[in-house]
């Protein structure tokens, strides 16, 4: 029995979204500049597409739903990341920082 045929059930690959989803949580929570809340909204994304595929894999009878679900996910955080930029790039060249404590402190 390997290592692969051990690991591969649906309580792993449940833990390791929740693991990529807490992980997610708190960069999301302790970041304070506006990319590292992109980079973790991307994690928390990639725990949905994972969930979606393992229960696509083992409980589902057509496997191609799961795959759809995580198709619209990633194209969902594409354009998440793209209008995301943007905004912080406009936030930056009217501010001249990303760092969200600087921008509430300002007023005007």
């Amino acid at each position: 029995m390997g290592i692969l045929t051990l690991y591969n059930n649906l309580s792993t690959f449940l833990l390791l979204a929740a693991v990529l989803f807490g992980i997610g949580i708190y960069g999301f929570i302790t970041r304070r500049d506006f990319i590292g809340m992109l980079i973790a909204a991307e994690i928390i994304l990639n725990a949905a597409s994972l969930n979606f595929m393992a229960f696509s894999r083992f409980l589902s009878p057509d496997p191609t739903t799961g795959q759809i679900f995580t198709l619209f996910i990633m194209a969902i955080a594409a354009a998440e990341a793209a209008i995301g930029l943007s905004l912080v790039i406009a936030v930056y060249r009217y501010y001249r920082s990303i760092d969200c404590q600087d921008i509430t402190k300002l007023q005007g």
